[in-house]
């Protein structure tokens, strides 16, 4: 731990010469990522939905609707994974520990099942299988789901440091 701590305390040290305000340090994380998860991830999670269910009754809806998912949800694994990076660079800054806190277990474990699903699209689902469609879906339920009980670790542990 100590490793990490000393790899990230010259970043967090250039990011408090800047002199941001501590309400800023402590609570921009949330703030922001609050925003990522439950607007962009709520549309990402409605659009693939709705794909996958429109697909046998209305096939253009169901286009329209992954065409949009397609297109928001990388943008959301890039602000998730920044985000994951900030919320750690924000703890080095307050001189908080980093691996104790099960915000930052549920926050690796959802950036983990992310890069997974992300990894499962970029394959194209296996050559288009249907099993692994499925898979997705489920999993970016369970990553989105995950995200919802870390952003309550994440409240808790704004409100104890």
């Amino acid at each position: 731990m100590n490793d990490l701590r000393d790899f990230l305390e010259p970043i967090a040290a250039g990011f408090r010469s800047f002199g941001v305000p501590e309400p800023i340090v402590h609570w921009g994380h949330p703030l922001m990522m609050g925003i990522v998860i439950f607007v962009m991830g709520t549309f990402v999670g409605l659009t693939g939905w709705r794909g996958r269910i429109l697909a046998s009754t209305d096939g253009e809806a169901a286009i329209k609707n992954r065409s949009e998912h397609r297109k928001i949800a990388p943008w959301m694994f890039l602000f998730i994974a920044l985000g994951y990076t900030g919320g750690i660079l924000s703890l080095v800054m307050q001189g908080e520990p980093i691996l104790e806190s099960p915000h930052f277990w549920t926050g690796s474990a959802a950036v983990g099942l992310l890069g997974l699903n992300g990894l499962i699209s970029a394959t194209k689902f296996g050559g288009n299988k249907e099993s692994l469609r499925a898979v997705h879906a489920y999993v970016g339920s369970f990553a989105l789901g995950l995200l919802v009980l870390h952003t309550f670790l994440g409240l808790k542990l704004g409100l104890s440091i």
